[in-house]
């Protein structure tokens, strides 16, 4: 039996959602530091930030945190109407 990695289109949690479980586990760790909460709990909030990119390394590889850690922008569109190039060109003839 072979053990795969699930694709970005079939995992059972999606890297957005994981993306915005580590933004607010990260400012609840700052948030905590700047508060002076006890040690064992900023560890435990930095280990938890800490564990997730991990697991999200086990899940998906290097490139699934990558992905984590630097989501891809999406490219404007070069005309407003969001044409091809080939249909823009058409429509100024």
């Amino acid at each position: 039996m072979s053990v795969v990695a699930p694709a970005r289109e079939s995992a059972a949690v999606p890297l957005s959602r994981t993306r915005v479980k580590l933004a607010v586990c990260t400012v609840l760790t700052a948030l905590a530091v700047g508060v002076g909460l006890p040690a064992r709990v900023v560890l435990a909030l930095a280990l938890t930030s800490l564990a997730i990119p991990v697991a999200v390394a086990l899940a998906g590889g290097g490139l699934a945190v990558r992905e984590l850690l630097l989501p891809a922008r999406r490219r404007a569109p070069d005309s407003g109407l969001g044409h091809t190039p080939e249909q823009g060109e058409r429509f100024v003839t």
